[in-house]
């Protein structure tokens, strides 16, 4: 698993991570919404902190500078 995220990719992917955690701690977030947000915010997290996104693979994209 090679890694194809970069720095920014990450910060982003964990500030959306902090926003979600934050919305649903406070109640604005409930329900089927909440759960949605919830599992992107869990894929949001585990990528980020391995540094490989599945979903850049098959368009070949990568952000980590080479």
């Amino acid at each position: 698993m090679k890694q194809n995220m970069g720095t920014a990719d990450k910060v982003i992917r964990l500030a959306v991570v902090a926003i979600i955690a934050v919305l649903y701690f406070t109640g604005q977030i409930t329900g089927t919404a909440a759960i949605v947000l919830g599992i992107v915010a869990v894929a949001f997290l585990v990528t980020s902190l391995i540094g490989w996104c599945p979903t850049y693979v098959p368009f070949g994209i990568s952000t980590k500078k080479k």
